[in-house]
């Protein structure tokens, strides 16, 4: 079979240092926005009472209009204001998930545990008879500390992006009075802070996590890696509730400022007189930027859990051959350099002079990431692997060659890229889809939503073709491991997708706070224009992240099939078809709660914005200043009680299935969540996507087409605004929190299937 050139020893410097290389990186770019002419206060400049350490006033040298000094201090107590809403937010929003993570890290130890009735002698292994594995009790022990690990490391990914994203939003409006170019590459900046910081300590707490449970393992592969999948379980259960509650805090502020803001007032997007603005900035933080971030973390510590448990029962774990094992973590950690080497291009080789260049600039930096990661998943495979070696497929081992392998990580990249730009076609404002929608604004808002619905659906059929196609050549290569490393293919270049995605929510942030501090139209008409290229470029994050959901699910589902000693998965067995047909339904049940808590919570935004326009006196002349704080308690207190069934439903549901009805309907139940979960996802993301740059498209007023439809107030324009309000649920709660639960229920089934395969089917037990 031979062996891999590169050394255990030099896997195991590798890894690591490409982990810290990442994390300075990170640090290097922060370091950089901080810059940002941040210069002490001088006398007779009002005090900003900031808690955030930005005692400092952040100044540009060039200002058109207003006074410099007044507009640093306006933005400096907005980007407080911002910053102290979401810090309040998240906390509270810990506060109750770390209750849960405690109670479900208890129900791992008891479920697991019992399997062997706690028993501390060693037990025959589950795939080698004839050999020796540590006890149940450790393994329960291990999977529970490693969920532990899991939720704590993507609860900090989230809460370091969003403390990222409002330190970057004042600067990134400040420096776009210098230019369109300087406010890109501090957004940008920023967004790379957040990217490299999540895949570098994503990959180093994961392979440090690896290390210490070796200490304990030694040769039992099998029982180490079965362990370390509660790190996959613990990264999803958190973001799920961030991508939940976060997606319910931004949208039901969103819904209540657009609607009552521009629909009934007539006043701009992001006015300071509307009483919900700041917590509608506060939303795109913790919805967008802290939920996307935990939901990504997810994603990456999910498939390489999944790759990481078939290859440790493959020739690899039976051979203890710790480089060809650890070839999913090598691949990240290309992944972090090609990433690094593609930032430069955005930030140091190519500068930004007009604002047509923005999006293009984006799309470069997946094309650029990909053909590099193309090179350097070759590399990873002719350096760390044998030159053949076997992969366990369900009972028996399938001998691959290296470059199968290769070409199995290489379709999920390009797969990744395919998703990408489909993604864009149907939600840019550059293509006819989305002009097509704009245009049917005319005959007002019901055939907006007509010509939304049907895009949305449409745009699912290619990334539908891609995944199918990935699917198939990475099985036929190397059996479940290679969708896996397909799933992590399409994640390998985390970081640069990060960085593209959170570049969205700080530009938008920039043009609020923009808005809110009073300066020149042509401020607002570049950070309008960066927040354009973003929302693109936020949906093609999305479609990312859904399409490497549906190969990292899969791959989940066959490790659990194989743990459960399931032989094969027959749809024509009564037990596996009721499954199937649940299944299908959850997607439909999850999307129904987020939307109608999203709808709750925006009916009271609505009316205490409605309220306050018409009990305080001078609000609409812009005499009186609005009662910010009251809208932002109501985003929060909505968001933290309606995240709970949602999540509930997700994380119950396969240990009530498995528990009660047994293995077999389980994995019906999770086949039929992958399956419609994948597609409501695609369609809802896009529509809402589709509908907000359809508004985006009438406002800008670019085209002679566009000029006919607005301008901004006419009745085109107020029916685009109410699509774009019906499309915030389903393009930023429903649609980005579906990935998750398909993840979440399989990674979930995996870390208990050996208690469903020894105690569970009581029902048909009893009957």
């Amino acid at each position: 079979m031979g062996e891999a050139i590169v050394s255990d020893l030099l896997t195991e410097i590798l890894i690591p240092v490409a982990a810290v290389i990442g994390i300075a990186f990170a640090l290097v770019q922060w370091l950089f926005v901080s810059k940002v002419k941040v210069v002490p206060e001088r006398q007779g400049v009002p005090s900003s009472n900031n808690n955030n350490g930005l005692d400092d006033y952040l100044l540009a040298e060039e200002e058109e209009g207003g006074n410099e000094h007044t507009v640093a201090v306006k933005c400096a107590e907005i980007q407080n204001a911002i910053s102290e809403g979401a810090t309040s937010f998240l906390f509270t929003e810990y506060q109750y998930v770390g209750i849960f993570m405690v109670a479900f890290a208890v129900l791992i130890f008891l479920f697991l545990g019992s399997v062997e009735g706690f028993s501390t002698r060693e037990q025959p292994c589950t795939y080698s008879k004839d050999k020796s594995c540590k006890p149940a009790l450790f393994n329960a022990i291990f999977s529970t500390v490693a969920f532990l690990l899991g939720a704590v490391t993507s609860v900090v990914s989230g809460f370091l992006g969003m403390k990222i994203a409002t330190f970057a939003n004042a600067r990134t409006t400040l420096e776009a009075r210098k230019g369109v170019g300087k406010a890109f590459i501090t957004a940008f900046r920023s967004g790379a802070v957040m990217g490299f910081l999540l895949a570098a300590n994503g990959l180093l707490v994961l392979y440090i996590s690896i290390n210490l449970f070796k200490l304990y393992y030694a040769d039992d592969w099998e029982g180490l890696f079965e362990a370390i999948t509660g790190y996959g379980l613990g990264g999803s259960s958190m973001a799920l509730f961030g991508r939940v509650g976060g997606g319910i805090y931004t949208k039901a502020a969103d819904v209540g400022a657009d609607l009552v803001g521009k629909v009934e007032r007539n006043i701009p997007e992001d006015d300071p007189r509307n009483p919900a603005v700041i917590a509608d900035n506060v939303g795109d933080n913790v919805g967008d930027i802290a939920g996307m971030g935990s939901d990504l973390f997810g994603s990456y510590a999910e498939s390489s859990c999944a790759a990481l448990v078939v290859a440790s029962i493959s020739s690899f774990g039976v051979n203890h051959d710790f480089t060809g094992m650890c070839y999913p973590l090598l691949i990240s950690s290309m992944g972090i350099i090609v990433c690094l080497i593609t930032t430069l291009f955005a930030t140091d080789f190519f500068e930004i002079k007009a604002v047509k260049e923005i999006e293009p600039a984006l799309k470069r930096q997946l094309i650029i990431s990909t053909a590099l990661m193309t090179v350097g998943i070759a590399i990873v495979s002719w350096l760390a692997l044998p030159s053949s070696f076997t992969i366990f497929n369900f009972g028996t081992q399938k001998e691959v060659k290296n470059w199968e392998l290769f070409f199995c990580v290489a379709i999920g990249l390009w797969a990744g890229l395919v998703i990408g730009f489909v993604t864009e076609y149907y939600t840019s404002n550059a293509y006819s889809p989305v002009q097509d929608v704009a245009d049917s604004c005319r005959t007002g808002a019901a055939t907006n939503v007509i010509f939304g619905l049907a895009l949305g659906y449409k745009s699912v059929i290619i990334p539908i073709f891609a995944i199918a196609v990935s699917i198939f050549v990475s099985f036929s290569l190397a059996a479940m491991y290679g969708i896996a490393v397909a799933a992590l293919g399409m994640l390998s270049t985390i970081a640069t997708g990060l960085a593209i995605d959170a570049y969205g929510p700080i530009s938008d942030n920039a043009g609020g706070i923009a808005e809110m501090a009073g300066m020149s139209h042509k401020v607002r008409e570049r950070t309008d224009a960066l927040d354009a290229a973003g929302n693109t470029t936020a949906a093609i994050g999305k479609g990312f992240a859904i399409g490497s959901a549906a190969l990292v699910s899969l791959a989940l589902f066959g490790a659990f099939v194989s743990r459960a000693a399931i032989s094969k998965v027959d749809v024509l067995t009564p037990k596996v078809f009721i499954g199937l047909i649940v299944g299908a339904m959850l997607p439909y049940w999850f999307s129904a709660m987020t939307m109608k808590s999203v709808g709750s919570a925006a009916l009271k935004m609505v009316e205490e914005v409605r309220r306050q326009f018409n009990t305080i006196p001078g609000l609409l002349e812009g005499t009186t200043k609005p009662d910010y704080a009251t809208c932002v308690k109501i985003s929060t207190d909505a968001s933290i009680k309606e995240m709970i069934p949602p999540g509930a439903l997700v994380m119950l549901t396969p240990l009530i299935v498995g528990t009660f009805f047994g293995v077999e309907t389980l994995s019906g139940v999770l086949a039929g969540s992958l399956v419609s979960g994948v597609q409501i996802a695609i369609s809802a993301s896009n529509t809402g996507g589709a509908w907000d740059n359809a508004k985006k498209y009438i406002e800008a007023g670019v085209s002679e087409h566009a000029k006919s439809l607005g301008p901004k107030g006419s009745d085109p324009h107020k029916a685009a605004v109410i699509g774009d309000t019906i499309g915030d649920p389903l393009k930023d709660t429903s649609g980005p929190s579906l990935n998750i639960l398909i993840k979440l229920m399989a990674v979930e089934s995996l870390v208990f299937a050996p208690f469903f395969a020894t105690h569970g089917g009581l029902l048909f037990k009893i009957f």
